[in-house]
């Protein structure tokens, strides 16, 4: 009877082990590594739209633009005043002569030819000069900052793609009043980012950076590798499991995103779960169940004495 029990410890250690280790490939999902709701950064009536649904874009590219009279001609107003070089260069003259004037004044002064207040007044009228020379470049430089500012308002009137991908909806037509809602839908599809879930027994067994068989469910569809790239840092307690993200190289568009897949980690069985070798309960190598048998009552193990 004793034995009966050993051999019934072995089995169910083996079928521990069979359920925690993932021997067949596991479910995934494939999805866009990056999802993006564009907005406008301002309130405003759609002017024209650059791009459709299912259209690669680049970062920076612009998909829509809004209605900007004002902005434009506001920019055009900065722009002349920035342009302007009358007044400085007027300045600058004023500021050359009175040096000029002030050069001969000390001259004739130190020759006694003219009187000290001859020459006060004329550094006087140096210093004024070289004041309305200053003056005029930190207008100059007033100007330009208006332009700038002109220019980032009307930089507001476009919307611009924040990700490279695909636009995968377009909200907005033109004439259409845009506010807080979204106008456009842009994913980013490389790479794509494929989620697993995996028990918590093999925590320990995977961290970033190992390559995984990911194969998706899609036909004339091959087995890819792909990237461990984040191992969550908590264990779902109801389910005894946590996730692993990937990332999967897609640098063709060849493979769309919302596949489902399967991959495969490759992990064998944490030690202390692994099954039994073979021949282990006739006698060759070490006997798993050793110095373990079960109670008779509740089958529960206990240790020989």
């Amino acid at each position: 009877m004793k034995w009966s029990h050993r051999a019934l410890a072995v089995a169910c250690l083996a079928a521990t082990a069979a359920q925690a280790a993932p021997q067949q490939p596991l479910g995934c999902l494939i999805e866009p590594s990056r999802m993006s709701d564009v907005g406008s950064p301002v309130i405003g009536v759609i002017e024209s739209t650059q791009v459709e649904r299912g259209d690669r874009v680049q970062a920076g590219q612009t998909l829509a633009t809004l209605r900007a009279d004002v902005e434009r001609q506001s920019l055009a107003v900065a722009a002349s005043k920035a342009q302007a070089v009358g007044d400085l260069q007027a300045a600058e003259a004023s500021a050359v002569l009175a040096r000029q004037k002030f050069a001969r004044a000390k001259d004739l002064a130190d020759k006694q030819f003219i009187s000290s207040q001859a020459l006060e007044q004329a550094r006087a009228e140096a210093e004024v000069a070289e004041n309305r020379l200053a003056q005029a470049r930190e207008q100059r430089n007033v100007y330009a900052r208006e332009q700038a500012l002109a220019q980032a308002q009307l930089a507001l009137r476009t919307i611009r793609s924040p990700i490279s991908g695909i636009v995968v909806e377009r909200y907005v037509s033109a004439g259409e009043r845009v506010e807080d809602k979204p106008t456009f839908r842009v994913a980013s599809i490389n790479p794509l980012r494929v989620e697993v879930v995996l028990p918590a027994a093999f925590y320990a067994s995977v961290r970033e950076g190992m390559d995984v068989t990911v194969t998706p469910e899609f036909p004339g569809a091959a087995p890819r590798q792909a990237r461990i790239t984040l191992v969550d840092k908590l264990i779902d307690g109801a389910s005894n499991t946590f996730r692993i993200r990937l990332d999967l190289p897609n640098p063709d568009l060849a493979l769309p995103a919302g596949l489902r897949c399967k991959a495969d980690l490759a992990l064998d069985a944490p030690d202390a779960q692994r099954s039994p070798r073979a021949g282990a309960g006739a006698g060759v190598g070490p006997d798993p169940a050793a110095g373990l048998r079960l109670s008779p009552v509740g089958m529960s193990p206990a240790r020989d004495r």
